[in-house]
C-alpha cells in the first residue's frame, strides 16, 4: 500500500472515531429498543421516541415517562410496550439521572426534562410515569412533589421503599447525607411516606410485582405502597406475579392491562 493511500485511510479512521466520540458525547449514540432521538440536557443524556402521527384529538403530545434511563436501559424488554404505545400515538421519553435513588438532585434532572418537553416541545403537561425497578424511586419521588403533573403511575416491580432497596447505607451518598441523617429525614424522601399529595390529586396507579422477589421484596414495596395508598383514599391495582422474582419474565413487560392503563391515562 502506497504512503499517500495509508495516510488517506488513517485520516478516514480518525474522522470516523471523532464522529463516534462526538455522537457519544452528544447522546446520539444511545441504543434504544426502537428508533428515537437522544440528546443532552443539562449534561445529562435524555431520549424521546415519537409516534409517526398524533391522534387528531390530542392538542399536545401524550407521553409515557420511563425510568430508569441508564446505560442499557430502556432495554429490549420494553420493546413490546413501546411499539404499542407508539402505534397508539403515545411518545416515550426519559432522562439519565444516574444512580440517584430518588434524591433531590435526581428529581431536579426530572424537572429539567419535564420543562424541556412541556415548555419547548409541545408535550402534554400530565404524562404517565413508568418505573421499572429502581426507576420507581425516581418516578415516585418526583411525582410526590408534582402530583398535579402526573396522569398515572405504572410500576414493574418498582422500588417504593428506600429502606428495602438499596438500603440507607447505600442510598445516603446520593442524598449527600450519612445513613443516620437520611434515616432522620426519611419521611421527606421515601416514596411510601410521601403518598398524601398523590392520593389527594387522585393519581391512579397500577403495579406488577413478583411474589418471590428477593431484590425488591413485594411486601416492603408494592404491597406496602398499596396498603398505604388505599388508606389515604388513593386508587391502585396490584397484580401479583406468582412464582416470579426480580427477572426478565415476559409477563412483566408484555401485559395488556398495564399497556391499556398507560394509553388511557396518557390521553386523559
Amino acid at each position: 500500500m502506497s504512503l499517500p493511500l495509508r495516510i488517506c485511510l488513517f485520516s478516514v479512521l480518525l474522522s470516523s472515531a471523532a464522529t463516534f466520540l462526538s455522537a457519544q458525547s452528544s447522546g446520539r449514540a444511545k441504543v434504544l429498543p426502537i428508533p428515537g432521538e437522544s440528546f443532552q440536557l443539562e449534561d445529562r443524556e435524555a431520549f424521546i421516541i415519537r409516534p409517526s402521527a398524533r391522534n387528531a384529538g390530542d392538542r399536545r403530545q401524550p407521553w409515557v415517562w420511563y425510568a430508569p434511563t441508564l446505560p442499557g436501559l430502556p432495554d429490549q424488554e420494553e420493546r413490546w410496550m413501546f411499539e404499542r404505545l407508539i402505534k397508539a400515538g403515545i411518545a416515550i421519553a426519559g432522562i439519565d439521572v444516574g444512580e440517584s435513588f430518588g434524591s433531590p438532585e435526581g428529581r431536579a434532572g426530572f424537572t429539567a426534562l419535564y420543562r424541556e418537553l412541556t415548555e419547548r416541545r409541545g408535550f402534554s403537561t400530565t404524562p404517565v410515569l413508568l418505573g421499572r425497578s429502581r426507576g420507581g424511586l425516581m418516578a415516585l419521588n418526583w411525582a410526590a412533589e408534582n402530583p398535579e403533573k402526573v396522569a398515572g403511575f405504572v410500576g414493574i416491580y418498582p422500588v417504593c421503599n428506600l429502606v428495602s432497596y438499596p438500603g440507607l447505607a447505600k442510598a445516603c451518598g446520593a442524598y449527600g447525607l450519612t445513613a443516620r441523617q437520611l434515616e432522620a429525614e426519611l419521611a421527606e424522601h421515601n416514596p411510601i411516606d410521601r403518598l398524601a399529595g398523590l392520593a389527594r390529586a387522585r393519581v391512579p396507579m397500577i403495579l406488577i410485582h413478583g411474589d418471590v422477589d428477593l431484590v425488591v421484596p413485594l411486601e416492603d414495596n408494592s404491597l406496602e405502597l398499596r396498603t398505604r395508598y388505599f388508606a389515604q383514599g388513593g386508587q391502585v391495582k396490584l397484580i401479583v406475579a406468582r412464582g416470579q422474582g426480580h427477572n426478565r419474565w415476559s409477563g412483566f413487560f408484555q401485559n395488556e392491562e398495564l399497556l391499556d392503563f398507560a394509553i388511557s391515562q396518557s390521553r386523559r
